[in-house]
């Protein structure tokens, strides 16, 4: 009777000190956004838009993005719990420019009453900054941080009509952030204009790094004359989910042989299986070209330890990536 007397008291405990564990444990990033009521729940499609967002709503908004991951936004289609996400938040920001092209999406984006494209609204006020591919919107204008700059405004504009009283604070954190952004800006500008001019050519997995190219490794002249272009191709388009010929890898083997480019880079969420048929097209007519060690972000952050789990950190990684494959 002592024994189980004993068994007993111990198993209450164990179930008490489960209970405990449980109730003072730390809700998870989405629990806490979809049981927040007293901040401002935003959801932004890309962790791109996610971390401006909450560095200029800070600690009176609760914010998640959409999309984690190594995922390719692009063809992003929901998926089971997106619908709750999409109907709970009070204020949406999404790129726009063609990025979220996925039908169901799309469709969600466009219909909601507080959805905000950030990237058209920088169409908007500075519409000669957009790149064009094939008559098509280059979406990735985060790859230039002084024009992912200009979202900030917008971001503000839309937090301060949900929380009025906020306005002051809002715009104070948007001011210090853009601060911060065309410095890094300058500073990643000045270090890749070091590289010698010559080796100043990038071929990547997919058309990511155009706005990248243009803002950091270009001449001035070639950024003046509108030719900056020579100097990025991708042998895949703005969305890395169409077929690859025969003719897109001779394009590629003939523009690394005219500027005897000797290393191209993979994407984080891209699939090298591109990159290694240019590598063995270039084998075949005796070049010697290689893939680069460090993988390059472009349409997804980086996850922890990864040095690229910030936008900011993002940009500085991949900036850090080319300095040294290029030395």
């Amino acid at each position: 009777m002592v024994v189980l007397r004993g068994l007993l008291v111990i198993l209450i405990f164990s179930l008490t000190s489960c209970g405990r564990e449980a109730s003072n444990s730390t809700p998870s990033p989405l629990e806490e956004w979809i049981t927040a009521t007293d901040r401002i729940r935003v959801l932004s499609t890309t962790a791109m838009i996610d971390d401006i967002v909450g560095r200029v709503g800070k600690d009176r908004i609760v914010h998640i993005p959409l999309i984690s991951g190594e995922i390719d936004p692009h063809s992003y289609e929901l998926v089971k719990g997106d619908d709750e996400k999409l109907a709970r938040a009070r204020i949406i920001f999404y790129n726009g420019l063609g990025l979220e092209h996925g039908a169901s999406l799309r469709y969600q984006l466009e219909s909601h009453p507080h959805a905000v494209a950030v990237g058209e609204a920088v169409k908007s006020s500075d519409p000669d900054q957009i790149i064009y591919v094939d008559h098509q919107s280059d979406p990735h204008i985060w790859m230039d941080i002084a024009l992912w700059s200009e979202i900030i405004p917008s971001i503000v504009e839309a937090l301060s009509i949900v929380e009025p009283e906020s306005r002051s604070f809002f715009q104070a954190n948007g001011d210090e952030l853009q601060s911060q952004m065309l410095e890094m800006h300058k500073q990643v500008a000045q270090e890749l204009q070091q590289v010698p001019e010559a080796k100043r050519y990038l071929v990547t997995s997919h058309d990511a790094f155009n706005y990248f190219t243009r803002a950091y490794l270009a001449t001035p002249d070639e950024t003046t004359q509108a030719e900056w272009q020579i100097r990025f191709e991708a042998p895949e388009g703005l969305a890395p989910d169409g077929q690859l010929g025969a003719t897109d890898i001779q394009q590629i083997v003939e523009h690394l042989s005219l500027y005897k480019i000797q290393v191209i880079f993979a994407e984080s969420n891209v699939s090298r299986d591109s990159l290694k048929k240019i590598i063995n097209a270039c084998q075949r007519k005796g070049l010697t070209v290689t893939i680069a060690q460090g993988v390059l972000f472009a349409d997804a952050m980086g996850g922890i330890g990864s040095g690229a789990e910030t936008y900011l950190n993002m940009v500085r990684h991949d900036a850090d990536v080319l300095i040294a494959a290029w030395q």
